[in-house]
């Protein structure tokens, strides 16, 4: 099957080199978004589908946008079976997505109609979801709401972080990728419509959902905690400063009657627990502005002072 690729980040460069690895198929074109600037520097920078692409010699397009005839005229002339969209980060129009004989397929790193959008990994850990996974569907206008062609559902550890999870559906989204191309090359795929009804969306996070409210109860704080990691991770400051939190465990204590939420409270040795609106929870891990990330336990040997017991955490930031 002649197949026209069309991805951007890392998940997407996984399932690309997964069509690669398979020699039932040919992958003639890739489509990936323009650089964009990245880093300090912010100078422009490939992405991972492009860096891949051209390692492996394969014609590269990337336009700004897909709308315009031209644009489609050159996608029509690659003469392709099927189009697979991965993270592209660009809107398909139907003239696009009428094009390939079998149309085009996406990957989308949830069970649809559950996270339809653009952050499935991280509101499904934010969400306390016990189950997630990879839905392989057929491409239409709407916002990933298209016929499921197949389903990989896997569960969600309470300890699991977005980046780890991440890593998982990557996994399972190559190898359902490559089943569900092969069911449609030999007519065995099996369309499955979508409960509209019990459709979710998962808005993409922004840096402000990043920071920490401590009056929140404690599960769903380390949720967020969970979510946001690595990116865009969340936080909370001191007297101004940011603090990132990397891990969290929940305690089995209430707060002191005395504890506002945000205070940092009596803990055993080693620990940073923090009240929250019901009880403290425990930080494990942390990042002080400018510093590597440690375990709490690293950070008070050498800043115990910055971050004893009755240290104020949030937007005030004030030592009670």
């Amino acid at each position: 099957m002649r197949i026209l690729f069309a991805g951007t980040p890392e998940f997407a460069a996984h399932h690309l080199h997964c069509l690669l690895d398979d020699a039932r198929h040919s992958v003639v074109a890739v489509y990936t978004q323009p650089d964009r600037p990245a880093g300090r520097g912010k100078k422009p920078a490939p992405s991972a589908v492009k860096q891949l692409a051209l390692a492996h010699d394969l014609p590269l397009y990337q336009p700004e946008s897909l709308k315009g005839e031209q644009e489609q005229r050159s996608l029509a002339g690659l003469n392709v079976d099927l189009m697979v969209v991965v993270a592209y980060g660009l809107l398909l129009p139907q003239a696009v997505l009428d094009i390939p004989r079998f149309g085009c397929i996406n990957v989308h790193a949830s069970l649809l109609p559950a996270w339809r959008g653009a952050a499935p990994i991280q509101r499904a850990i934010e969400a306390g979801d016990s189950e997630t996974g990879v839905t392989v569907m057929q491409m239409e206008a709407g916002l990933d709401t298209g016929p499921a062609l197949l389903k990989v559902a896997t569960s969600i550890d309470p300890s699991e972080s977005s980046g780890e999870l991440f890593e998982r559906l990557q996994t399972l989204g190559g190898s359902a990728l490559i089943e569900a191309i092969e069911r449609i090359d030999t007519g065995t795929i099996k369309p499955e419509r979508q409960d509209d009804s019990r459709a979710s969306y998962a808005k993409k996070l922004t840096k402000a959902e990043a920071q920490i409210d401590w009056q929140r109860p404690a599960e769903e704080i380390l949720r967020k905690i969970h979510a946001f990691n690595p990116n865009p991770g969340a936080y909370t400051t001191r007297a101004g400063d940011r603090i990132k939190l990397w891990g969290a465990a929940l305690t089995a204590l209430p707060n002191p009657a005395d504890a506002q939420p945000g205070t940092i409270v009596a803990a055993p040795s080693g620990e940073l627990w923090v009240a929250c609106g019901d009880q403290p929870l425990a930080i494990t891990r942390v990042q002080l502005a400018g510093k590597k990330s440690q375990s709490a336990e690293e950070l008070l040997r050498g800043h115990a002072a910055l971050l004893a017991p009755g240290t104020r955490l949030g937007a005030a930031g004030e030592r009670q």
